[in-house]
């Protein structure tokens, strides 16, 4: 897709260089297979954390599988010239703050997670949302971060930290599951280090992303006037 020299963002809002945007929005579909498979498989990795969950809040169990679904989505609607701006800010969002929030936790507990991933699955989890960070920054060559989008997706990961770490509802935190909290808890894990840690890094990159994304919208109002 050609983009007027004019449409051009900083480095500090577009930190893909422009050949490899190019190379994958060319082969955006086989991107967006390779999201959904790994949604599938994100799904499959959180069976058990499903099984013990209620069925109500099964929607806010599944992160990082949502923002790769969305991410497909996102793309797939965009190649048939039919984009949604709230599908593409919840795609931004969740594959930069999901995409960053997992391997901030696997590096701060390897031991913890060591123990009971083997290193090929430790490398891949860390490798592949690192990957999702990476595809969130081809979004803004079609989208317009639209306000209203930007508010409804806030709305979600607002609701999203608070049964996850403050305010836990029908049964218990809702967070993937993590291995220095114990899941049968009935009160959050606040009172540990770890999970405190694991919750200031969660609510960090909320901020920081609706700010990015915000920050890329008024770049390109000021880049098109």
């Amino acid at each position: 897709m050609a983009v007027r020299p004019s449409e051009v963002l900083p480095r500090w809002l577009a930190p893909l260089p422009r050949r490899l945007e190019d190379l994958a929005l060319r082969y955006a579909w086989t991107i967006v297979a390779i999201n959904l498979l790994g949604t599938a498989f994100g799904f499959w990795y959180y069976r058990f954390q499903f099984a013990g969950t209620p069925i109500v809040m099964w929607p806010w169990v599944p992160d990082s599988p949502l923002a790769t679904l969305f991410m497909a989505l996102s793309l797939a609607l965009w190649k048939v010239d039919r984009p949604s701006e709230v599908v593409n800010a919840f795609a931004f969002f969740g594959n930069v703050k999901l995409g960053l929030w997992t391997p901030y936790v696997l590096v701060t507990f390897n031991d913890a997670f060591l123990a009971i991933n083997p290193l090929p699955m430790y490398a891949f989890l860390l490798g592949s949302h690192l990957a999702m960070v990476a595809q969130a920054f081809l979004i803004h060559r079609y989208s317009d971060f639209s306000i209203l989008a930007i508010a409804v997706t806030l709305a979600w990961y607002t609701f999203d930290l608070t049964v996850d770490y403050f305010v836990p509802l029908l049964g218990g935190p809702h967070h993937t599951a993590l291995p220095f909290v114990d899941p049968t808890a009935v009160e959050l894990a606040g009172n540990t280090t770890a999970f405190r840690v694991a919750a200031l890094g969660a609510v960090v990159l909320t901020i920081w992303i609706t700010f990015f994304a915000l920050a890329t919208r008024a770049e390109k109002a000021r880049i098109s006037t």
